[in-house]
């Protein structure tokens, strides 16, 4: 199954990307905890597209493409913004950003997803990539 969204560049934006993957994410039977990991991550991602990939300008789009299997999911999420090198982010367990309000949200995609890739989006901006592998569900017998 696969899915698309164009999103405004509002944080209620966030809800809809969300309700989407689970949607996607029921119809191959997968919750819990996989559910769970997968929209802190997607929610990391959309989030940062508004936040700093178009500082909140709402004209901006955010488009969301969902590929989901049962033992594979991918979700790519591009912004129209200026691009960054994820590099250059620090390491938000450092003790001199532990306080920091900023910085955990790469930091979360990594954690919970199987891969994460940073490119420049086809037009510009940031295009993140993100695969987790699935526990496929059990055959009914």
């Amino acid at each position: 199954m696969w899915a698309t969204l164009s999103l405004e560049s509002r944080f209620e934006s966030i809800e809809i990307a969300e309700r989407a993957l689970l949607d996607l994410l029921g119809e191959v039977e997968v919750g819990g905890d996989e559910a769970y990991w997968a929209l802190t991550a997607l929610r990391e991602a959309v989030a940062n597209a508004i936040r700093h990939g178009h500082h909140g300008r709402p004209e901006e789009l955010v488009r969301v493409d969902y590929r989901v299997r049962a033992d594979h999911l991918s979700i790519t999420v591009v912004d129209q913004g200026d691009g960054f090198d994820p590099a250059v982010i620090p390491d938000p367990r450092d003790a001199e950003n532990l306080l920091k309000p900023c910085g955990r949200g790469i930091f979360y995609m990594r954690r919970f997803m199987d891969e994460v890739v940073f490119r420049r989006g086809p037009g510009g901006g940031t295009m993140v990539c993100m695969n987790r592998r699935l526990t496929p569900r059990p055959t009914k017998e």
